[in-house]
């Protein structure tokens, strides 16, 4: 056992590359190991600004030997009848190389056939090594890739070097016009000459005696030390930002922290303003006191360590000076405008060709917000809260500091509405309704934001479909995906009760042009759309995909009530008896749709003609299960209504073991199917128990 290096050296690679990179990089050594059947242990992987690098630990010296077996004619074809090899037999063991005394003869389902056995001992791990890695370094994908040189070849950044080694031995392949060896480089400006490595074990150390940290886990742990000693040196803590660690750690091969200050007058700026024109343009990081307002100070992470760092620090402030005496122009002249002037502005803002500005959304959105504030119960103080918070939720888009911080959109919205003296409710939801920003994100957490949150997403459904801009695999340029799971999610947390159909009914109306496509077809392709991302999150959320699709079948108007009867029946399958109870189930819904329409719509149930003491059972079980799951439902308590069907499942266990549904009487059998019918259309209230796999 040996272990395996492989390192990539490049100009700099853009920050977020790497980590996909790596991950990347790593999954395809252990597959191809895999597959060339070399055993190996622990995968690691290193990476820097300059360097991807996968390690992996006990690596096999050769392939596991491999045998197979071919087969060939039968015995019959392949002897005479006194035992001979044929020209059959001959040219079989020729085909594969082999002598005809090696045929041997094996009994199959088919017969008896001859057969080779083969055993392909396998090669040194090394030559395997150099054979598959060029190509699996140029298989590496990444956002973009470019070419240099006159080569074919493309990566995120020129190669320079590659260090390829196989214990104590380097193996050589090209990629492009670098050759592998066993030299790597050091800092770029620390400590830029050639390192040799001897054998793998050395990586680490070596690299960081010349001043690169490759293991981005340590790196992060080193800077991020750095920094709270920092900036408890203020007296305060660093905001914190994982995110932005993420960004930091990979544009460093050696962190060197440094501290710096700027002019108090620009904490009059709201914080946002301020963390944000660190954060976007700067990479700095922002210094928080004990009660989490900002102090004047800063922290930066520099890839170099000057002879004099007093120097770097006042590049440092000077450049981030400059940024907030924009950001502060910025901000004052945005408040020399109101926010309704800025709506208007909106008129001149296209939202999408076919789809007019933004002034014309906002006026749908308000539109749509009418709707909602009935539909879901607001008091009149509450819907025109709604209203104002609709009219000016996109006022900010026009505002200097929101077309400099793009990313500050809503929460610019919010604190120009609060310095104009809007209500606190409105200024919250002009924040919320852009909520959830990512996938997994926070969502609004006041009703009215919630509603405009759901109105705005909405409108883009109906929107772009009504105009044939509907989401691809490939193509979903205005995240019809994203804002679809955010609106379901909102109306799930926030007990929305709300006809999708309806909503999306009277989405669809709010435009005057023709539409790409008949309204009914594009109302039931936008409810098509929605179902199935309902579909992804209840299997995101551990509902058994069968169990999500019998629930979606019979009804996923109401976002709540999906949600209380998905997990109400996903909670079944623990019950012991599950598979029976689906099975029983099943059967009943089964004959239901198997038998003459004609002998199961409309019919009573007439007791009297009743012949076994299993349908009495099964009718009076029924009548009392059914009783008790229209008050369930009606309070909407879905678990206690699953519960009530589940206890007719021994009556209707019984009625199959004792009754013969299709009997010939044609009265028997059309009151037994009408008892059946009125069982499955109960079920069908909850979920489709014929899609549930048992």
């Amino acid at each position: 056992m040996e272990s395996l290096l492989i390192e990539i050296g490049t100009e700099e690679i853009p920050s977020g590359y790497i980590e996909p990179a790596l991950d990347a990089f790593r999954n395809m050594v252990i597959e191809r190991l895999r597959k060339e059947r070399i055993a190996c242990g622990e995968v690691a992987v290193y990476g820097t600004p300059r360097r991807l690098a996968v390690m992996a630990y006990d690596v096999a010296l050769r392939q596991e030997p491999f045998t197979s077996e071919v087969t060939g004619p039968p015995e019959r074809v392949g002897y005479d009848e006194n035992g001979r090899p044929t020209v059959a037999a001959r040219k079989f063991a020729e085909k594969n190389g082999v002598s005809v005394t090696r045929l041997t003869v094996r009994d199959t389902e088919k017969g008896r056939y001859l057969c080779i056995r083969k055993t392909d001992k396998g090669q040194k791990t090394v030559n395997i090594l150099r054979r598959e890695m060029p190509g699996l370094i140029l298989s590496i994908a990444f956002p973009k890739t470019m070419r240099w040189k006159d080569l074919s070849i493309a990566f995120a950044r020129p190669i320079h070097s590659i260090v390829a080694l196989f214990g104590d031995r380097s193996f050589s392949f090209t990629v492009g016009d670098v050759k592998s060896g066993r030299n790597t480089f050091g800092h770029r400006f620390l400590a830029p000459g050639k390192i040799c490595l001897d054998h793998p074990g050395q990586y680490l150390q070596k690299l960081e005696e010349a001043y690169v940290i490759a293991d981005p886990v340590r790196r992060k742990a080193l800077m991020i030390e750095s920094m709270e000693r920092a900036a408890a040196g203020t007296g305060g803590r660093i905001l914190d930002d994982p995110a932005l660690c993420d960004v930091v750690v990979n544009l460093v091969e050696y962190p060197e922290v440094v501290l710096g200050s700027f002019d108090t007058r620009f904490l009059s700026l709201p914080p946002e303003i301020l963390i944000t024109a660190m954060r976007e343009h700067q990479r700095y990081f922002a210094i928080m006191d004990e009660d989490n307002k900002m102090l004047p100070h800063f922290i930066a992470v520099s890839n170099n360590r000057a002879k004099n760092m007093d120097v770097v620090i006042s590049g440092y402030e000077r450049v981030l000076a400059a940024r907030l005496e924009d950001a502060r122009f910025f901000y004052e002249s945005d408040r020399k405008v109101s926010l309704d002037q800025m709506t208007q502005k909106l008129k001149d803002v296209v939202f999408q060709a076919n789809l007019g500005s933004v002034w014309d959304k906002t006026q749908r959105i308000r539109r749509f917000c009418n709707y909602l504030a009935g539909a879901a119960g607001l008091d009149e103080a509450d819907a025109r809260r709604l209203d104002r918070a609709g009219a000016l939720c996109k006022a900010d888009l026009v505002s200097q500091v929101v077309i400099e911080f793009p990313k500050l959109q809503g929460v610019i919205g919010r604190i120009y509405a609060e310095k104009s003296g809007e209500d606190p409710l409105v200024a919250r939801a002009v924040e919320e309704h852009y909520r959830p920003v990512q996938s997994g994100g926070v969502l609004p957490e006041t009703r009215i934001g919630a509603l405009l949150s759901v109105a705005d997403k909405l409108d883009s459904l109906c929107g772009c479909f009504h105009i044939g801009l509907i989401p691809t695999g490939a193509s979903d340029p205005y995240a019809l995906r994203r804002q679809a799971i955010g609106l379901l999610q909102i109306a799930r947390e926030n007990n929305l009760d709300v006809s999708l159909a309806e909503a999306v009914r009277f989405g669809l109306g709010l435009f005057d042009a023709p539409a790409e496509q008949p309204k009914e077809t594009l109302e039931q392709e936008i409810l098509g759309f929605l179902k199935n991302r309902m579909a992804h999150m209840l299997e995101e959320e551990s509902v058994p995909r069968d169990m999500a699709a019998a629930v979606l079948a019979v009804s996923f108007d109401n976002v709540v009530d999906v949600w209380s009867r998905a997990r109400a029946f996903a909670r079944m399958k623990d019950l012991p008896d599950f598979q029976s109870l689906a099975v029983a189930f099943k059967r009943v819904v089964n004959i239901i749709r198997k038998a003459d329409p004609t002998e199961t719509r409309g019919g009573e149930v007439d007791p009297d003609r009743f012949e076994h003491s299993a349908e009495t059972r099964l009718y009076e079980a029924f009548e009392r299960v059914e009783q008790a799951v229209n008050r369930h439902l009606a309070n909407r308590d879905a678990q206690s209504a699953f519960s009530e069907i589940a206890s007719i499942r021994e009556p209707v266990d019984r009625f199959f073991d004792d009754v013969m549904v299709m009997a010939d009487d044609d009265a028997l059998r059309k009151n037994r199917l009408a008892l059946l019918r009125r069982i499955s259309d109960l079920f069908a209230r909850l979920a489709d128990f014929s899609r549930v796999s048992t």
